[in-house]
């Protein structure tokens, strides 16, 4: 890896910085994505089948842009970062990571995800690094649908019968404790952050929690209040689940490497 230092308005930033942000956010997506494909064939309804396939690849498309632009920093292009990585080079937190699970479980990861990102998207549109700014100000636009359908089946399935209101209840209750580690600040970031760069998670809860709570409460549920997960999956400490996703997503590729078609 290539270290250098660019010049923003009022600092130096070291560019193994900027490659360390856009793995953290383009392994999020990417692997969110392969979480989403898993659905293709298997959702509840064929209208849903389609919907989750295009959501899915809204987030491969924003996961290959931003490794696109990490791997520029690290000489490395996006199918090398996505393929020919180990589980502990990911940088993605642990909530993309879990198990497809049930209708439910998608449902509430999807809220979850869209909330947080919507908010982080919508300040990061504002970076100072112009290639970041508009990988944002796209992604923004298409996070806003993600929230929108989340929301409209989190309504459906909290207001419906007693067992899929059940079921999304559990579902928010089981991942609630992995939302922390996406609020997490560390180094990395707030140097960027007082370059103008990036967006300190820490700051994003309250807008996060503003837009989340109307939502369960219209749909009859309950925030849980619940520990918080140790996380670290930005640090190279991986879900448990990873590897096993790696394992398939990656299997072709590193059969056949440098294999066109």
């Amino acid at each position: 890896m290539t270290t250098s230092r660019i010049e923003t308005s009022s600092t130096r930033v070291d560019t193994a910085d900027i490659a360390e942000y856009a793995l953290r956010l383009g392994d999020d997506a990417l692997v969110l994505a392969q979480r989403m494909g898993e659905w293709v064939s298997n959702a509840p309804e064929l209208e849903e089948d389609v919907a989750l396939a295009n959501i899915g690849l809204d987030l491969l498309g924003q996961a290959r842009a931003l490794l696109t632009y990490a791997g520029s920093y690290l000489g490395r292009t996006e199918d090398d970062l996505a393929y020919f990585r180990t589980d502990t080079e990911f940088r993605c937190a642990h909530l993309m990571c879990t198990p497809r699970g049930d209708f439910a479980v998608t449902v509430a990861r999807m809220l979850i995800v869209a909330g947080y990102q919507k908010e982080l998207y919508t300040r990061l549109a504002d970076s100072a690094d112009e290639t970041l700014a508009g990988i944002a100000r796209k992604a923004a636009k298409e996070v806003a649908y993600h929230l929108d359908h989340a929301r409209m089946w989190t309504l459906r399935l909290g207001d419906g019968t007693a067992e899929s209101r059940r079921r999304i209840q559990q579902a928010f209750t089981d991942l609630w404790p992995l939302v922390d580690e996406l609020m997490r600040t560390d180094p990395v970031e707030q140097r960027l952050v007082a370059a103008g760069i990036a967006v300190d998670s820490s700051t994003l809860r309250e807008r996060f929690i503003a837009a989340i709570d109307p939502i369960l409460d219209e749909a009859t549920l309950t925030r849980p209040e619940v520990p918080s997960a140790a996380g670290g999956g930005r640090f190279g400490r991986p879900s448990e689940h990873l590897g096993h996703l790696l394992a398939e997503m990656q299997v072709l590729a590193r059969a056949h490497p440098g294999a066109t078609w």
